[in-house]
């Protein structure tokens, strides 16, 4: 990147600002100068300068760790905060301070007075606080959250949870109680802290019970799952796939070439070990060009979405994620109706391209 390419970003984006620039080894052993800048999808929160002989993608690489968002709630006797949490990105949504009255400590009719007040005035609190929740976590009727967390360092958090006024849906969510020593920003940021375990068995519990029932299809014959690549990607291209399922360590690339004497294109998935060998270039002695090669996991990124289906990564931490990666290949789906895949090979073959 140059000077003038740099001096179109007046200011840095809402989202931050990734730039790589260097020089690179190409295929055939020359040198080539690049350079890339682009704004990432989501806030990044990491500043970084660094001269190395490669390009460092880890900060880029735990954006795409969990698209799973916790909501927070942090009340106590000073004010309440909302919050979210999203792989790295912590945001505050919201916040509203209150001034409660302190005890009484005189006593007689004044002090049942003052008690009274204290309490109405508390009631009206903990209901201001459910009503922001129902506001921020809720979206077209459906909680926009995958878990909640109450912290508080008083009695609050615990009174909304028992009040008729917390929305139900969102008591369904909730997934910890914490106590914190603070309330505001610090308090946001010890609850973060304090519930990180209950967050990863969250996504833990989730990919247990995806890949469940993805088994669960398979052993009761339904004929709505399939699995391994090229199945589920003539599954995919049909717009048969409801949700794809993909092992997040999967090294997979795909290698589109084309002949330039007859113009046909083919599209091959091979390990980065057999991307080397010489017979996937040539055809009847003739040197095939190479129009396109991806990770594989790039290209469902990049594509998916036009087939109208959802995707969603699984490690092999648990047992039901090992298998799925070791028993079908880390590659598979669930579909939205039954289908005879064998009834779309001659249409597919034919323009071996699109999948």
């Amino acid at each position: 990147m140059n000077f003038l390419e740099l001096k179109l970003y007046n200011k840095t984006p809402p989202k931050g600002l990734v730039v790589y620039c260097g020089t690179v080894i190409t295929e055939d052993g020359k040198e080539k100068k690049m350079s890339i800048d682009f704004e990432p999808f989501r806030p990044i929160n990491t500043s970084l300068y660094l001269c190395d002989n490669k390009f460092h993608v880890e900060a880029l690489k735990e954006l795409l760790e969990s698209d799973d968002k916790f909501g927070f709630i942090i009340v106590d006797g000073n004010g309440a905060l909302f919050g979210t949490i999203q792989g790295n990105t912590r945001e505050v949504i919201r916040r509203f301070t209150v001034d409660l009255p302190k005890k009484h400590g005189r006593g007689g009719q004044s002090a049942l007075r003052f008690a009274r007040l204290r309490l109405e005035k508390r009631h009206n609190y903990v209901r201001k606080v459910a009503e922001v929740a129902t506001s921020v976590f809720i979206t077209n009727d459906k909680v926009n959250v995958t878990g909640i967390v109450l912290a508080g360092s008083a009695d609050f958090k615990n009174d909304l949870l028992n009040s008729d006024m917390f929305d139900q849906r969102l008591f369904a969510k909730v997934i910890k109680i914490v106590d914190i020593s603070y309330g505001g920003d610090n308090g946001f940021n010890q609850a973060i802290e304090l519930s990180s375990e209950a967050l990863q068995n969250v996504k833990f519990i989730q990919e247990k019970k995806l890949i469940g029932k993805f088994f669960e299809e398979i052993a009761q014959d339904t004929g709505k799952v399939v699995y391994g690549i090229d199945d589920t990607l003539k599954a995919l291209e049909i717009g048969a796939v409801e949700l794809l399922i993909l092992y997040e360590g999967l090294d997979i690339i795909r290698l589109t070439t084309k002949n330039p004497v007859t113009n046909q294109t083919k599209t091959m998935h091979i390990s980065p070990c057999d991307e080397k060998q010489e017979s996937l270039y040539k055809e009847n002695n003739v040197e095939l060009e190479v129009v396109e090669k991806i990770s594989l996991t790039d290209w469902v990124i990049g594509n998916y979405k036009k087939y109208g289906a959802s995707l969603d990564f699984v490690t092999n931490k648990s047992q039901e994620g090992a298998q799925f990666q070791k028993g079908f290949g880390g590659f598979g789906g669930m579909l939205r109706y039954k289908i005879d895949l064998n009834l779309y090979d001659e249409d597919v073959e034919s323009d071996v391209e699109l999948f």
